[in-house]
């Protein structure tokens, strides 16, 4: 008895914990909290599935207690119930009713699922190639960051996805080396990014909810792809229609940054001979896709981590350049080059001066 309480005990506790544990979360990562049209919608959908399966449970529980209290059997009385083998009434009513709660989420689930993937705005251009009504952005998933192209802007982006409010924005997904999956959990999805072959899709970011978590999303990669698959994160930063021109403008004129400070000179230097080969500091990279092997640093002292999960400061970033293996398992840049303390203090002074917005 005493061994049954206990393990009723603990299941009680994890239980309690489980419920606690799921009410967990911040706003600009929870896909309970939606901030856009396509999470609204899937929100929508959750709810009201959940609310049918809800139903059909209280109904079966009341007529299975209803059959075990009215018809249990009595003491003395021996009489044996008259006996129905069918019912056309009944038959009818537990087949037609099923099919009825199917019907009432089949029909806005299917809907909603044809109106994500209507992307046809992304066909339509201009005399010049470009899109004419719509946003796009090219996102390329590696392993293990993000890489954002505005192809009718000229501009990339890596780490940081900036997109306008109160607008459909469309996607084109795809990856560079293994299968990996593009979620913003606030703001919907999530969808597959493949090596053969392309995804399209859109999303919206509502401006009263970017609002209040002070226009920043995360994003993660929602994909099994290695060993360190759980820090394949990236942010996104809402912008309103005029400040995203405001930026675009401001990431087009960007030309090659200069170094300010003698520490940061000698870290451009290292950078040059180090670095260049596979990274750009300048957001209008013309290069092909194939020559972009690693994360655009252009915004760098912009952004709000390093490697996509590190606070951002230059402590974390000495440490990242030391030994990246130690940080993310597995990415493609440790062992690619060797330098000495001195130059790690050197670059990290050249690279958090890397910006466009904030001077």
């Amino acid at each position: 008895m005493k061994k049954r309480l206990q393990k009723w005990r603990i299941a009680s506790l994890f239980a309690i914990l489980a419920l606690l544990l799921a009410g967990c979360g911040e706003p600009f990562v929870s896909a309970l909290q939606p901030a856009g049209e396509v999470a609204q919608r899937q929100f929508d959908l959750m709810i009201l599935s959940t609310m049918i399966m809800v139903l059909v449970i209280i109904a079966v529980v009341v007529i299975f207690l209803i059959v075990i209290i009215r018809f249990r059997r009595k003491k003395g009385d021996d009489t044996i119930p008259k006996q129905i083998e069918g019912s056309h009434k009944l038959e009818i009513i537990w087949t037609v009713i099923p099919i009825l709660l199917l019907l009432i989420l089949a029909v806005p689930t299917v809907t909603a699922t044809f109106d994500f993937a209507d992307t046809k705005a992304m066909d339509k251009k201009d005399k010049d190639g470009k899109t004419k009504d719509a946003l796009v952005v090219n996102v390329r998933a590696n392993l293990y960051w993000w890489e954002f192209e505005y192809p009718d802007l000229g501009i990339v982006t890596s780490q940081d996805l900036v997109v306008p409010t109160d607008e459909k924005v469309y996607f084109n997904l795809k990856a560079s080396d293994v299968k990996h999956s593009f979620w913003i959990p606030s703001a919907g999805g999530k969808m597959d990014t493949n090596v053969d072959g392309e995804n399209q899709f859109w999303l919206e970011f509502d401006s009263k909810k970017a609002e209040e978590v002070k226009d920043l999303f995360y994003g993660k990669c929602a994909e099994l792809c290695g060993p360190s698959h759980a820090l394949m994160d990236f942010k996104v930063k809402t912008k309103s229609r005029a400040e995203f021109d405001q930026w675009a403008a401001d990431m087009k004129n960007v030309k090659k940054p200069s170094a300010e400070g003698d520490l940061a000179k000698q870290g451009e230097e290292v950078f040059n001979k180090s670095c260049i080969g596979c990274h750009a500091v300048t957001p209008n990279d013309s290069r092909p896709e194939q020559a972009r092997q690693a994360p655009n640093l252009a915004t760098f002292g912009e952004r709000e981590r390093i490697a996509g999960v590190m606070e951002h400061n230059e402590e974390n970033l000495k440490n990242w350049i030391k030994d990246p293996e130690e940080y993310k398992p597995g990415n493609t840049m440790t062992g690619t080059y060797k330098v000495s303390d001195e130059q790690i203090d050197a670059l990290a002074a050249y690279l958090m001066g890397l910006k466009v917005e904030e001077k």
